[in-house]
């Protein structure tokens, strides 16, 4: 059984980062996903597909999984690149008009 241990990136639907600061705990599909042959939806057999654990820190999923005994990877979060602006460039007059090239 192997897991993954990362922290999840925000909402589309989220401006601010509330409960970003969380750390999840999923396990690997352990079988294969099938379709059932009458309604057509995808089920699988695996139970452990449903279990997703939070921890406030990478250090407490990481030391859960080795008290465990389980395979692991921490998957490292991408920083954010921010750029400062002020409210006035929005109404900043660009000398060269768009049309004029």
């Amino acid at each position: 059984m192997s897991a993954r241990i990362y922290q999840p990136a925000k909402n589309a639907m989220q401006s601010g980062k509330a409960k970003s600061n969380l750390w999840l705990l999923d396990y690997d599909p352990g079988a294969a996903k099938s379709i059932d042959p009458l309604m057509g939806y995808t089920t699988s057999s695996d139970m452990q597909q449903q279990v997703r654990m939070k921890f406030s820190s990478k250090e407490e999923a990481v030391a859960f999984a080795e008290r465990q005994g389980m395979e692991f990877r921490v998957i490292e979060p991408r920083l954010r690149k921010t750029r400062s602006s002020s409210y006035s460039d929005n109404f900043k007059h660009n000398r060269i008009a768009p049309w004029t090239h």
